[in-house]
């Protein structure tokens, strides 16, 4: 069977750990968007990994699949490849042929095109690692996949067609000479393709290259189980998030059967797992009704959003939270529950359970706030309105919850449920009843076995 897990937020809500939580009956874990913009924090045996692009089951050795939704630059999935074998590990690593590549000049435009925007503002705080400029030319019919990589005639062809387009936004639309560009050869087309030419070479020496659809169908028929792994979360979803400030592809569960080759009817049959962060955090612009206080340092688009209630609380939970993005070491932004965030997500992507992470993190506050509705133009909303300015426009109608003391969490988990504190038990059974959604599994801790599991999915 298969098992879904989507992010229900803004990104950062620990789904790394819930795969690396339900590993030990999982065969393949298969990544189905996404590329090294994602950040997955596993903390396995007592060793931390922190991964961008590699599949988080690959610690626990896994079979890892890179989707055809995904987009993969093969000097991160690399380095991060030797760095797991460095470390005494073996990750067994597939890509699929369909999967488009970041090539040099994507990250270069990347970082062009934000700068650009950031003079009249409207920047979106994306990570600058190429993600978008690559799902572009994958839209426009331009992109280069994994398996050109493999057949040098078809690899210059496609390289002799889009490198002279890109010198020539760079030069003509952003009126910049490439020669004065920190890395001017990631537009010479004989440097793009002599290196990545050597990483088609890797792959077939290694044999990495699958047609992900029918490797995971197989997979499935011989009895295996399958996780399909999301990165980012259902708010910056292209289609269903706060455009446009949202990442390229689909982080919901239908992007889960486009981004893999399997069909909706396999993907919907199983379960689907919304991870829940236990609070609410982001990195980048946008709006965000139950925001704290401001964030250390410059978030792009931050002033829009104002200073927020309580900057000092915000700083605490950050603190705690270990708040900082995994793949850009930013500060996140930080705010309460949203649950009209939360009834957009289960809507969109069917949870069948939700895992609800970093409870722990909230212990010792007087007061836990949620946001329960928004009020819009004098009107109550459950759920998220369809335009990022109409959420702008909304206020969070709070609701106050006790708050519960500091616990052993490790006996806690051990021990389980019902010996959570009874003030972080309502809070828990509050989201359930709102969701119409078990809690399968709730983290009180960064650890494998700081996670009190209530429900195993497979």
């Amino acid at each position: 069977m298969t098992v879904t897990i989507v992010g229900s937020q803004l990104g950062d809500e620990g789904k790394g750990g819930i795969v690396d939580l339900y590993g030990d009956d999982v065969d393949v874990v298969a990544r189905y968007q996404g590329g090294d913009n994602a950040g997955h924090t596993v903390v396995h045996e007592g060793e931390e990994y922190k991964l961008s692009l590699v599949p988080s089951g690959a610690i626990r050795g896994k079979v890892g699949v890179l989707g055809n939704g995904c987009v993969v630059n093969p000097r991160t999935l690399f380095d991060e490849i030797d760095t797991l074998q460095e470390r005494g590990l073996d990750p067994d690593v597939r890509i699929a042929e369909r999967a488009h590549v970041i090539l040099p000049f994507h990250r270069v435009l990347d970082g062009i095109e934000e700068e650009v925007k950031s003079e009249t503002d409207q920047e979106v705080g994306t990570t600058g690692r190429g993600i978008g400029p690559t799902y572009e030319d994958k839209a426009g019919r331009r992109g280069v996949r994994v398996g050109d990589l493999l057949d040098p005639d078809v690899l210059r062809e496609r390289l002799d067609y889009v490198v002279p387009q890109k010198r020539a936004v760079v030069e003509d639309v952003y009126g910049l000479d490439v020669e004065d560009l920190e890395d001017p050869d990631a537009f010479d087309v004989d440097a793009i393709f002599e290196e990545f030419r050597e990483f088609g070479r890797r792959f077939e020496a290694e044999d990495m290259t699958v047609n992900a659809g029918a490797f995971l169908s197989a997979t499935i028929d011989e009895g295996q189980n399958v996780m399909l792994e999301g990165a980012q979360g259902t708010i910056i979803d292209i289609d269903h998030g706060n455009y446009p400030y949202v990442t390229s592809s689909n982080p919901t569960a239908g992007g889960a059967a486009t981004g893999t080759g399997l069909s909706p009817g396999v993907v919907g049959g199983g379960e689907v797992v919304g991870i829940v962060k236990a609070y609410l955090t982001r990195v980048g612009s946008g709006p965000l009704p139950t925001e704290l206080g401001g964030v250390v340092g410059d978030t792009p688009g931050y002033d829009e959003q104002g200073e927020g209630d309580d900057e000092e609380l915000a700083n605490y939970i950050r603190e705690e939270g270990g708040e900082y993005g995994t793949v850009t070491g930013r500060p996140r932004r930080v705010g309460w529950l949203d649950l009209p965030m939360l009834r957009h997500s289960t809507r969109v992507s069917g949870f069948t359970g939700i895992a609800i992470n970093h409870l722990d993190v909230l212990a010792g506050l007087d007061e836990v706030k949620v946001g329960h509705t928004y009020t819009l133009d004098g009107e109550e909303l459950a759920s998220m309105p369809a335009t990022t300015e109409q959420w702008a426009r909304c206020e969070a109608n709070v609701r106050s919850f006790d708050g519960w003391p500091e616990a052993d969490w490790g006996t806690v988990a051990d021990e389980g449920y019902d010996a959570l504190p009874e003030n972080a038990k309502a809070y828990i059974e509050y989201i359930e009843d709102e969701l119409d959604t078990p809690a399968y599994a709730i983290g009180v801790g960064p650890g494998r076995g700081e996670t009190i599991v209530r429900e195993q999915p497979f």
